[in-house]
């Protein structure tokens, strides 16, 4: 079973960096095996809704960046985390926008599928920006995996994550949490509703 990993900081070797490792490391002595994906420090689209996804499931229609590779990655893993560090109370927007178009655009690679979310911050805004990671997994079926805390790390420069001793304990206890899921199913995704979508707007 293989836990899919994605660092949504600019830094590729930042605190991020720090607290997924240290998540992959877990994991690999529980026998689950994981891929940490670098999201890059270049510019990303964030989603038009223009829907030609639609007509052609499976990738973005925006293929010039990384996006469309991480999403065909989730094909074959059995779960998802991602890591974020907190600017001005909010996720890094990039990491935001590449979630956003991944399950739009190929929604059958996560849908039931178990997920976690980590927040790396200075000081403050760590709990507004792990609500906002979670939203869209839970629109997906996808059970979202906790730990003995919230999954949050502090640092403020680079490798400063390395000293917070509480924060690794979590990311180490989500590991084990993560680990236990999985192989209680068997690494297969949640069944979700066979009932037919009720959707409705508020205002008719």
């Amino acid at each position: 079973m293989k836990v899919l990993m994605i660092n949504g900081s600019p830094r590729q070797k930042g605190n991020t960096s720090i607290a997924l490792a240290e998540i992959a490391s877990q994991l690999s002595k529980l026998g689950i095996e994981s891929e940490i994906v670098w999201i890059g420090n270049k510019p990303f689209r964030g989603c038009i809704a223009c829907n030609t996804c639609k007509s052609k499931p499976g990738a973005c229609t925006f293929d010039d960046d990384i996006c469309n590779e991480i999403s065909e990655k989730m094909n074959g893993s059995d779960a998802l985390i991602v890591g974020s560090p907190v600017y001005y109370g909010q996720p890094n927007g990039a990491l935001i926008a590449i979630v956003q178009r991944m399950l739009y655009s190929n929604g059958d690679a996560f849908r039931g599928k178990p997920a976690a979310s980590v927040a790396v911050c200075r000081r403050g805004g760590a709990t507004a920006s792990f609500q906002t990671l979670n939203m869209p997994f839970q629109m997906m079926s996808m059970p979202l995996v906790g730990s003995q805390y919230w999954n949050i790390v502090y640092g403020r420069n680079s490798g400063e994550a390395s000293l917070d001793t509480e924060g690794l304990q979590t990311m180490r206890t989500l590991a084990n949490n993560m680990a236990a899921l999985l192989k209680a199913t068997g690494g297969k995704p949640m069944p979700g509703s066979d009932e037919p979508w009720e959707g409705m707007n508020f205002i008719r």
